[in-house]
């Protein structure tokens, strides 16, 4: 059955399979927009963070099921909670006793799932939670002997409504499915063998570590960290990337690194005291891709750009945002990375800088990404705007029946006349010429002073909005001139009522297409900040997903599988679900997707101790 037959079995399912986020229509922007802006004000009133301080916390084993392992799977899974097919697709895939992967031996299930943010979509709220991610994941794995331990990190979304939602799933105890939920707070510290931690942060929409936070992770995890210990860190976004364009992105993560990883304060000396441990990979999702950015180290060839050699010395810093949100691009991803850059207004601060470079492996690859994100302005293509955002489209075309209407009445103004039908029937290539370019000194001359403004100030002035305006003028007047030779090929003799529908239908439809077109294309012209984005969350591509499933041997190395789906499961099977209470039905894929490797897998090697 498809979703929608899926959908009708809510009640037996015990949660409502959801359709993926169309994120360019109208009610979503709106929407979005208020929650956004909402959070944005009264996140540093109604910081959930520093209530946590009063609630109980420690620190975390795994794997709950024998606490003296040797060894330890891990799977790493974020941005999930988006529509129904793409998040059950990895979730089952996640549940799996043994995950069959293309050209290499099956892996066993994680005995660790670290949910890596963002874990529902498009705001947070117990019922979102219910439906996009607690109801798909419950059903993947209803119950497991080996007690899997979940633990999960706020992402933008999961902070829209303060966090409220997020607590009650995630920190009160509660299974979801076979997986248990052990954390109190929205960060954790988890021991793991052979003397890894992993770390979760919670950096609240990308501000400041609170002081409870940080006063946790000072007497939970820094006075336990011993010479050669190591350390992965997970966080909600990937700031090494942002700090391209922005020196004082990594400014937290870096001071993390040094203050809680590396050293630690001796109430003893009143000095800091250095721990001998180290933070040998920086995993995180926020971004819909994978991509992997591997460290320089001393004996490289000095200035090279070319790809890093396999070495198990290096640090690595994983972006892997495929657990079922729509595909985001990566042919934009800056080639090496000064971390943390020169100049950052940190005071303390590594010098010189570590250098990180882009391995050659992403997913998509920088020649499929570019592809992709064409698709929003190829008409033809599934993934072309006004289809795959129909309710946008039908925006689009309200816009352009208003442009239209109010061209109609200019025209009439400057003829004399009272009725703007008339207007249009003797209106020609010089009216609608004209037309243009006083429309265009309209809405350009206020930029232009804005431009000036910028320039004395010395910043740089912004391009996009006047493409824009203009972008949809362009498509305003190829809409009207179709309207006016309609109302010029028309017989006299019909009624202004029957010319006036039709003139409307035809401003209607070419306004919806061809302003959806426009603006697709405007979306492509631009090559930063959130316009940029919607080349791909405005297709919504959810048909290619993964997660990162890592390992740590008994001899210490941590090895890191990264695994794409390639398709997703859209035709379902109910099954019943055994040793429960209350029978249930679950979802069952049909054809599960195959798992496969995006590239070979990266081995990275326990921190050494000092004289080893």
């Amino acid at each position: 059955m498809n979703l929608d037959e899926l959908r009708t079995h809510a009640a037996a399912l015990r949660f409502t399979p959801q359709e993926p986020v169309r994120w360019l229509a109208p009610r979503e922007l709106a929407r979005t927009a208020v929650k956004v802006g909402l959070a944005a004000v009264f996140a540093g009133y109604s910081d959930k963070r520093e209530v946590q301080g009063a609630l109980e916390s420690g620190l975390l084993r795994a794997p709950l099921a024998d606490p003296d392992a040797e060894e330890i799977w891990i799977d790493f899974v974020a941005d999930l909670g988006d529509g129904f097919e793409a998040t059950y697709s990895v979730a089952s895939a996640l549940a799996a006793n043994r995950l069959s992967v293309a050209g290499a031996d099956s892996f066993p299930r994680g005995s660790l799932l670290v949910l890596g943010g963002d874990l529902v979509y498009p705001v947070a709220s117990t019922t979102a939670y219910e439906d996009r991610m607690k109801g798909p994941y419950r059903a993947a794995l209803p119950s497991a002997p080996d007690q899997p331990l979940m633990v999960a990190l706020p992402g933008n979304h999961d902070w829209y409504d303060g966090l409220t939602a997020f607590l009650r799933m995630f920190a009160q105890g509660r299974r979801i499915g076979g997986w248990r939920t052990r954390q109190t707070r929205s960060y954790f510290a988890v021991k793991l063998p052979q003397r890894w931690w992993l770390v979760g942060l919670d950096s609240q929409l990308g501000s400041y570590f609170d002081d409870p936070q940080r006063r946790y992770f000072e007497s939970v995890l820094s006075p336990q960290l011993q010479p050669g210990d190591s350390v992965i860190v997970c966080s909600a976004a990937p700031t090494w990337v942002k700090s391209d364009k922005e020196p004082n992105a990594f400014n937290s993560l870096h001071w993390f690194d040094r203050n809680i990883i590396r050293t630690r304060f001796d109430p003893d000396t009143g000095r800091r005291e250095d721990t001998g441990a180290s933070i040998r990979l920086w995993l995180t999702g926020d971004k819909h891709h994978y991509a992997r950015y591997a460290e320089r180290l001393p004996d490289d060839r000095p200035g090279s750009d070319d790809t890093l050699p396999p070495d198990p010395r290096r640090r690595q810093m994983v972006t892997c945002g495929l657990g079922g949100a729509f595909l985001a691009a990566t042919h934009w991803l800056p080639k090496a990375l000064p971390l943390p850059p020169a100049t950052s207004r940190m005071r303390e601060k590594d010098e010189p800088p570590s250098g990180f470079a882009l391995a050659q492996h992403t997913y998509p690859d920088a020649k499929e990404s570019r592809s992709l994100a064409r698709a929003i302005a190829r008409p033809g293509s599934p993934y072309w705007l006004p289809w795959r955002n129909r309710g946008f489209a039908v925006l689009a075309g309200v816009v352009q029946v208003v442009l239209v209407l109010m061209a109609s009445a200019a025209f009439a103004l400057a003829e004399g006349r009272r009725n703007p039908l008339d207007a249009l029937r003797r209106a020609g290539v010089d009216d609608l010429l004209g037309l243009l370019c006083t429309s265009a000194a309209f809405f350009v001359l206020p930029f232009l002073f804005g431009w000036a403004g910028q320039l004395r100030t010395g910043r740089r002035p912004s391009f996009g909005p006047v493409v824009a305006v203009l972008f949809q003028l362009a498509a305003a007047v190829a809409a009207l001139s179709v309207a006016v030779a309609v109302a010029r090929s028309v017989p006299l003799t019909w009624s202004r009522i029957w010319i006036l529908v039709i003139l409307l239908f035809f401003a209607a439809v070419l306004g919806a297409l061809l302003g959806s077109q426009f603006f697709a294309l405007w979306v492509l012209w631009t090559h930063s900040g959130q316009a940029a984005e919607w080349q791909m969350s405005g297709q919504s591509i959810d048909d290619r997903t993964g997660f990162v499933r890592m390992h740590i041997a008994p001899d210490g190395t941590l090895t890191l599988h990264p695994l794409a789906l390639d398709g997703t499961c859209r035709d379902w099977l109910l099954d019943e679900v055994a040793d429960t209470p209350a029978a249930w039905m679950r979802p069952v894929p049909r054809t599960p997707p195959t798992a496969r490797l995006i590239e070979e897998p990266v081995v990275i090697a326990r921190t050494r101790r000092p004289g080893a």
